[in-house]
């Protein structure tokens, strides 16, 4: 199976994340796009809310779009998550799967800064979803490493592509979304229908997740 993986915080998990990894699954053709959430992530300094709430938001979504699935391999780890260790421990749990790491163009061009990041060509393809029209400049280090490794994202390519170490450029619809504003909305009360699905909504009331007493989707 061809699985593509999304990680983050998703803290809370919201359609900036689910729509590009929809769009990535369709135009990529891939079997899954597993949900991955972070326990401790090595890049921030905590969550706002529990790991389990995040677990728990992340199944909901899950069941309301049946190609995506939950990947708690990181939550579970009282270690911080590093993109390389967990794919290692995916190949060695699945190796008959071949997996497509999604990341945003922001994290791509920063990829030099990961721990081991020169691994990831060994376990995986990379997946770079970039918003139309918008381009690497020359000059940055990371384009020749783009160039060494980008394969065509139509279908025929990527059922002839080797297991591992290709570069997919994607196109995807650009998501006015951030968490940090939905946390900031959630906590004035206002209204996020256009940023989360109803399900998520919903367990937030719930569990009064970030300052929401007072909160009516």
């Amino acid at each position: 199976m061809k699985i593509g993986i999304l990680g983050g915080t998703f803290d809370p998990i919201h359609f900036g994340h689910i729509r590009p990894a929809l769009e990535v699954q369709q135009q990529l053709v891939l079997d899954e796009v597993w949900l991955m959430p972070n326990h401790i992530p090595p890049h921030k300094n905590g969550t706002h809310v529990s790991t389990d709430d995040r677990l728990a938001m992340a199944q909901a979504v899950c069941e309301a779009f049946p190609p995506l699935k939950l990947c708690a391999i990181e939550a579970l780890r009282e270690s911080p998550s590093y993109t390389v260790t967990t794919l290692q421990e995916l190949k060695l749990q699945y190796p008959q799967h071949e997996f497509y790491f999604l990341m945003g163009m922001d994290s791509f061009l920063g990829l030099q800064s990961w721990y081991q990041w020169q691994d990831l060509f060994e376990l995986c393809h990379l997946v770079v979803c970039q918003r139309p029209g918008s381009n690497m400049s020359l000059e940055h280090p990371m384009h020749a490493i783009l160039k060494s490794h980008e394969a065509s994202s139509t279908l025929t390519s990527v059922s002839t592509a080797p297991k591992t170490g290709h570069i997919f450029r994607v196109s995807i619809t650009e998501q006015p979304f951030s968490s940090t504003q939905v946390r900031a909305d959630l906590n004035k009360g206002l209204t996020v229908n256009d940023a989360l699905p109803a399900c998520i909504q919903q367990y937030i009331k719930q569990h009064q997740l970030y300052a929401t007493t007072t909160y009516n989707p």
